[in-house]
């Protein structure tokens, strides 16, 4: 008998692994491996720093300026554009409002759920799965909002406007992609797409920066002529103050998306580094900022540059039109400056399938909705709840055929629900633990 290593010898009582089957490497191709809980390094690997949070939650915020000044805008109408500067304020304003208050729901459910948590514990559990409910249908329509918002940026591009009809199969496509990137695991999908984000932040800064350094010798003509608008609409009997004060709401009102994503952070807590509550806070200072500043600075672009909408352009394709009119390269700055837009209103769809899945678990342990929309996959992703809301956001948006218009005016009235269930529940809890706390009054 020849002599042989046992060591490497199959033992009869362990047999050799069969090969997995071509399902089970499609599977592991789409989805990646399975993770161990023994690993000691996997709960860093899985978490957000305060950086790549604000790229993975806050791309939602800041890319809702893509639409939000732009539904605003249009609804105003270019004959009411004097009313562009309060509503950049107002705009402003109440990004810091919403962001503000939800700081304040960070330190006081420093363990996530959002507003879903919030209203459940404060005002009860029936008032709870109201705000869970709109939050989910929220979260299904900001992936819906989001990809539809980005095909009507890409197909702004002239070259493309002659394959408009090719729109909704490349949104369709774009969530179908972003389902199974997001089953692989959160903070994959999430370095994937920082690239995109960084551009955005680039050139949209660029064209806003720009913009208002070349008219800044012509903004006192502006102002007269915001001066010279309003006096001449409170004077007229058809308009008045009265007038001029709801066409003001109803603009503000349908740029209502702007606000959208950032709740966000509130309702991811678990995926944040620690200490968790200081990352959390750190991440809505970065999206509070960011998308004050670029939502509030396209408002008053439009403005200064005199803009009109465009069949089948958003407002922000024509403004760039306009800012790089005669420049040379400029058609290179506006083809990247849109593809970045488009392609961040793709992120932007990632707190919806982040967040989404996390409020049906936390509603799932209460028994609102089935228990495995809290079970996590071999790849410690809720992907019940991510499957749910790819397919959820896929049959709203061919409903609506990617109308943006329609879409976003639901979009607004689910988010503001739970944005009004939560600071009511905040502002009630405040007042009945008033003796225990310094602030209470601002707070």
């Amino acid at each position: 008998m020849a002599d042989h290593d046992p060591g490497h010898s199959p033992s009869p009582e362990e047999p050799e692994p069969e090969a997995p089957s071509p399902a089970a490497r499609l599977r592991r191709v789409l989805f990646g491996a399975p993770k161990s809980l023994a690993d000691t390094s996997l709960f860093r690997h899985l978490t957000l720093i305060a950086f790549l949070a604000w790229v993975g939650l806050g791309a939602d915020g800041l890319s809702s300026s893509a639409y939000g000044p732009d539904e605003a805008f249009r609804t105003l109408g270019a004959q009411h554009r004097y009313l562009l500067v309060a509503l950049a304020a107002m705009t402003a304003l109440t990004v810091m409002i919403i962001a503000g208050a939800y700081s304040r729901i960070i330190e006081e459910f420093p363990h996530g759920g959002g507003g879903y948590v919030v209203a459940t514990k404060l005002l009860g559990a029936r008032v709870g799965v109201v705000s869970g409910s709109a939050l989910l249908v929220d979260y299904v329509l900001t992936i819906a909002v989001s990809v539809a918002s980005a095909g009507d940026a890409l197909f702004s591009l002239d070259f493309l406007l002659p394959f408009v009809g090719w729109k909704l199969p490349f949104e369709v496509a774009a969530i179908l992609v972003l389902t199974v990137i997001n089953s692989r695991g959160v903070r994959e999908s999430v370095l994937m797409l920082m690239p995109i984000f960084l551009v955005f932040l680039l050139t949209h800064a660029l064209a806003i920066g720009g913009g208002f350094l070349v008219k800044v010798p012509e903004i006192p003509q502006h102002a007269r002529a915001v001066a010279d608008g309003f006096r001449a609409s409170a004077h007229n009997p058809q308009i008045g103050v009265v007038g001029i004060l709801l066409l003001f709401l109803h603009a503000y009102s349908m740029g209502g998306g702007t606000y959208t994503g950032i709740e966000a952070v509130s309702n991811a807590l678990p995926i944040m580094r620690e200490p968790r509550v200081l990352t959390a806070k750190r991440t809505m200072v970065y999206m509070a900022v960011s998308l004050a500043v670029t939502a509030g600075g396209l408002l008053l672009c439009y403005l200064l540059w005199n803009v009109d909408p465009v069949r089948h352009k958003t407002m922000n394709a024509v403004l760039l039109e306009r800012l790089v009119h005669g420049v040379p390269g400029g058609w290179s700055f506006i083809l990247v400056t849109l593809l970045s837009e488009a392609l961040l209103l793709i992120v932007a769809a990632q707190a919806g399938f982040i967040d989404g899945p996390r409020v049906l678990a936390n509603m799932a342990v209460d028994s609102w909705v089935p228990r495995r929309f809290a079970a996590l996959s071999e790849r410690l992703t809720t992907q019940n709840g991510i499957l749910l809301m790819g397919a959820a956001s896929l049959l709203i948006l061919l409903y609506e055929r990617g109308d943006v218009r329609r879409l976003v005016v639901m979009y607004s009235i689910n988010v503001f629900l739970t944005f009004s269930l939560s600071m009511f529940a905040m502002a009630r809890h405040t007042w009945r633990t008033r003796a225990q706390r310094v602030h209470y009054r601002r707070r």
